[in-house]
């Protein structure tokens, strides 16, 4: 079903001990960010996640788990029972450097009403894909290379021209996606290769004449085994109404000049909110270098420090957050993400935490969110 977007958006949101979740209403369909916390019980919260989807008359139609990939089977069979047959991709990641002992949280984007359809490509639900009066929408999870005993980089190569082949399959192609996701096994030993191969791909279909998606690289397990796995948001304007563009950070240059193809971040503007998509962002500064080395705290302020100031460059604040992860190479160290929090007087987040690798062997934490305002 059609969504029209005719009627003024509103964004809610609700926070307990186990769960945060912000809501975006709009004339047909609301849309649920669900972030769930494990709270020392490892699928209590999937038992959150479900009573919630309950109470409000909706479906999940993407999900992620973090955690232990020891825990897969188990959780998938708890992720079931709670809430109901699993007709939508999960991805599940593990820190590279995880015991694999504990979950930490999951994350949910659900709908109610009917305006959402499962995505099937090959006879799996990769996704879903929606519309409204103003564009198209499609959302992939869980995408992973069809040969897991290929080379790293022909299992990168492989995933992106999936997506191109599943975008195809719903009207849309490669130039409409606005946000990918790229968890990659191991991501320290290989990441010069995989951005050789994935500016290589943006080089052939023409991303960099049109729009460089934003982008997280994070360095996770996954139960499958593969290289990597990966996820992506796209969408089709309709009318000139929308507009789809990259947003500089204030603070730090162009992921480009030093040669890993994503933008900072990407704002959707419809006629009735406007969605920025920031990027995984870490401590770099102007140049391009990693800075405050080994100072884990330093390295969290900084990195909020360059986030509220691509949220405030598009006149919006950290209040205005739907959902975020941030991601810890020391997952001991998440205290420090809460007391910055707390000191800098900013509301509880909307945040899940990973134990994860980031893109550099010297960069201790990274964040990413999505933040939604409406007009």
């Amino acid at each position: 079903m059609q969504q029209s977007s005719k009627e003024t958006a509103s964004v809610k949101k609700i926070s307990t001990d186990c769960m945060d979740v912000a809501t975006l209403s709009r004339a047909c369909c609301s849309k649920h960010f669900v972030t769930a916390h494990a709270c020392g019980n490892h699928y209590k919260m999937f038992d959150c996640l479900g009573e919630y989807l309950k109470a409000n008359n909706a479906s999940i139609y993407q999900q992620y788990v973090f955690g232990g990939t020891r825990h897969y089977d188990a959780g998938m069979k708890a992720i079931e029972k709670a809430c109901g047959q699993i007709k939508w991709p999960i991805t599940w990641i593990q820190g590279d450097g995880c015991s694999g002992e504990d979950l930490t949280a999951t994350q949910a984007y659900a709908m109610t009403g009917n305006c959402c359809k499962p995505l099937v490509y090959e006879g799996k639900i990769v996704g879903a894909v929606y519309e409204d009066d103003d564009a198209e929408y499609c959302i992939v999870g869980d995408l992973l290379p069809d040969d897991t005993t290929l080379s790293r980089e022909a299992q990168t190569r492989n995933v992106f021209e999936k997506m191109d082949l599943i975008l195809k399959s719903v009207g849309m192609n490669f130039l409409n996606i606005v946000r990918t996701w790229m968890y990659l096994a191991k991501l320290l030993d290989w990441y010069d290769e995989f951005n050789t191969v994935r500016t290589t791909y943006f080089n052939e279909v023409g991303v960099f004449d049109h729009l460089v998606p934003a982008s997280t690289g994070i360095g996770v397990a996954n139960p499958a085994g593969a290289a990597l796995v990966t996820d992506l948001f796209a969408v089709k304007p309709k009318t000139d109404r929308v507009k789809i563009f990259e947003v500089e950070s204030p603070l730090q240059c162009s992921a480009t000049d030093y040669r890993s193809s994503f933008s900072r971040a990407v704002e959707v503007a419809l006629p009735d909110h406007r969605t920025i998509y920031i990027s995984g962002t870490a401590s770099i500064e102007p140049g391009g270098k990693t800075v405050h080395l080994d100072d884990v705290k330093k390295q969290i302020d900084l990195t909020m420090e360059v986030t509220e100031a691509i949220l405030k460059s598009r006149n919006m604040d950290w209040q205005d957050t739907a959902r975020g992860i941030a991601y810890f190479k020391d997952i001991k160290n998440a205290h420090l993400f809460t007391e910055y929090c707390k000191n800098h007087n900013i509301s509880k987040m909307p945040f899940a935490l990973s134990h994860s690798d980031v893109c550099r062997h010297d960069l201790l934490f990274e964040i990413e969110l999505d933040a939604i305002k409406e007009i």
